[in-house]
């Protein structure tokens, strides 16, 4: 195989594939042009169809008028002979001759092209079925394909919620949550930190202070009282003795 002839086989290759995908990338497309295709060549066998049935009508009409000229000349034949024309009954018993011979040529044919045209026609409407046939199954199919589709691009959704993404989610949630928590403590701090948290904590610790301060003066006074009284007591015992 010579260099050109490989090159030619190679684009031949190239070029079916291209058309194969454009072919899968537009059934519908395809499906018309089967279908357009089909009744274009169902307009050419109609015509040949068309062609029979008119050989087998003109053959019935040659056929009626011969058989009604047969019957003409068979009502004649016996009166020529009655009348004496017997040249006459010679030609009309010749012309009776060559008619039988029409006629049974001309039935014979009739036989042949009424059976053409009888198998034309039904080979017509099968054809016609074929059409109707391929017109349901592009429908079918072309939804069988949009069913399909769908459902792939269903599955494809499905599959992008995966578990991976909700547990990316769940950790962006999670960490938002962290900020904002986070947020919170800064400002917490930044308050603890602040002059007048700083001047609360001083007035807190005051008042305890004076609290305190109060609660130890009331303690010396409720001593001093007890060792007053202890005191009058030993002086009243004395005093008896």
């Amino acid at each position: 195989m010579g260099f050109f002839d490989r090159l030619a086989n190679v684009w031949k290759g190239f070029l079916s594939l291209w058309i194969s995908d454009i072919e899968n990338k537009n059934p519908e497309a395809v499906y018309e042009s089967a279908i357009e295709e089909r009744i274009k060549k169902h307009r050419e066998l109609k015509k040949a169809v068309s062609g029979i049935v008119y050989l087998r009508n003109k053959t019935q009409t040659e056929l009626a008028a011969k058989e009604k000229e047969m019957g003409e000349i068979n009502v004649q034949i016996p009166v020529a002979v009655e009348e004496g024309e017997d040249e006459a009954a010679l030609v009309l018993i010749e012309r009776r001759d060559v008619l039988t011979a029409n006629i049974a040529d001309l039935r014979a044919e009739l036989t042949k092209v009424s059976a053409q045209a009888d198998d034309a026609k039904q080979g017509l409407i099968a054809f016609q079925s074929e059409i109707e046939k391929l017109k349901r199954e592009k429908d079918e199919m072309l939804a069988k394909r949009a069913n399909a589709e769908a459902r792939i691009q269903i599955r494809e959704t499905l599959d992008g919620l995966s578990t991976d993404a909700d547990i990316k989610a769940l950790d962006n949630v999670r960490e938002s949550i962290d900020k904002l928590q986070a947020e919170a403590d800064v400002s917490s701090e930044i308050g603890e930190e602040s002059l007048d948290s700083k001047l609360k904590k001083i007035k807190t610790k005051a008042a305890s202070a004076s609290a305190r301060s109060k609660l130890e003066e009331m303690k010396r006074q409720m001593a001093a009282k007890k060792k007053m009284a202890a005191t009058e007591v030993a002086a009243g015992v004395k005093k008896t003795m």
